[in-house]
C-alpha cells in the first residue's frame, strides 16, 4: 500500500468549509485516510499533522464506538495497532464524496459567507 501523502489535506481543502459534519471535526478526514485499507496511527499522523495526537485518538475512538472504524491490535514486540473502515464506515464514503464535491462547487460562496467584511 502506498504511503499517505503529507499534503493529502491541504489547508485549502474544501472539507474544512463543510457546514455539516460526519462525526467530529476530523472524522471525515480520518475516513478518507482509511479508504484504501488499514493504517497505523503513525501513518494517519502524516496527512493529519494539524490534528493533535489527543484529538486524533478521540476521533478514532468515536469512529470506533459508532461502528465506522475497527481497531486491531497485532501482538508481538513491538505491538502494533491498525485502524480500518468497517462495512458501515465504507458505506459512508459515498455521501462524504458528495459533500466534498458540493463544498468544492460552492467554495467561493462559502468563503464569502465566512468573510466578516
Amino acid at each position: 500500500m502506498t504511503p499517505l501523502p503529507p499534503d493529502l489535506f491541504d489547508e485549502l481543502c474544501p472539507s474544512s468549509l463543510l457546514p455539516f459534519r460526519f462525526g467530529d471535526k476530523w472524522a471525515a478526514l480520518v475516513l478518507r485516510c482509511l479508504e484504501d485499507g488499514p493504517r497505523r496511527y503513525s501513518e494517519l499522523r502524516v496527512p493529519l499533522r494539524r490534528v493533535t495526537p489527543k484529538v486524533l485518538t478521540q476521533s478514532l475512538r468515536g469512529l470506533e464506538r459508532d461502528g465506522f472504524v475497527a481497531r486491531t491490535v497485532r501482538p508481538g514486540p513491538p505491538r502494533s495497532v491498525e485502524y480500518a473502515l468497517t462495512p458501515l464506515g465504507r458505506s459512508l464514503l459515498g455521501p462524504l464524496y458528495a459533500a466534498c464535491a458540493w463544498a468544492a462547487e460552492h467554495w467561493d460562496e462559502l468563503l464569502d459567507a465566512r468573510d466578516p467584511a
